[in-house]
């Protein structure tokens, strides 16, 4: 599994203009819909939000993954935001995020989306990775770092 394969130079914010949680969410659930691969943002924004009252998906060090299955995807899908100021998330270390890597999965998907789950983890574990996505000057370049890191790993198994 390639998280290359979920996620398109269109699914990619470079400066997310949101600051908080929910407006930051709301704005790459918007970039989907517009992408047509989402058929209600502000369903699929319901669901996050409930999840999120569960525990934050900020994990820390800048990073967050808001996840959720949903009858509102015919396939995993991934958006990923960038922030130079920095999203207020509720991080489990209260400083703001800086990567939000969103993660969509249809309903019967549970083994995808926990596997879709555990490599963009596994990417972002990596400071150099991190720290190249933040750097990233446009939506091509953050795909390219994604799909050459991602080959890296899998080279190194």
């Amino acid at each position: 599994m390639q998280i290359a394969e979920f996620i398109t130079e269109k699914e990619i914010i470079i400066d997310l203009k949101s600051r908080g949680k929910e407006s930051s969410l709301s704005e790459l659930l918007q970039r989907l819909q517009g992408n047509n691969l989402l058929k209600n943002s502000d369903k699929v924004l319901e669901i996050l939000l409930e999840r999120e009252k569960l525990g934050s998906t900020g994990i820390g060090q800048g990073i967050a993954v808001p996840h959720a299955k949903t009858d509102q995807v015919d396939k995993i899908v991934c958006a990923l935001g960038i922030s130079k100021a920095g999203v207020s998330f509720d991080s489990l270390d209260g400083e703001p995020v800086l990567i939000i890597f969103l993660v969509l999965a249809p309903i019967g998907a549970t083994g995808e989306h926990l596997k879709a789950l555990a490599k963009i983890a596994r990417l972002l574990k990596d400071k150099v990775f991190k720290n190249s996505l933040i750097t990233a000057k446009t939506p091509a370049e953050a795909y390219n770092i994604i799909k050459e890191d991602e080959e890296r790993l899998d080279n190194l198994k």
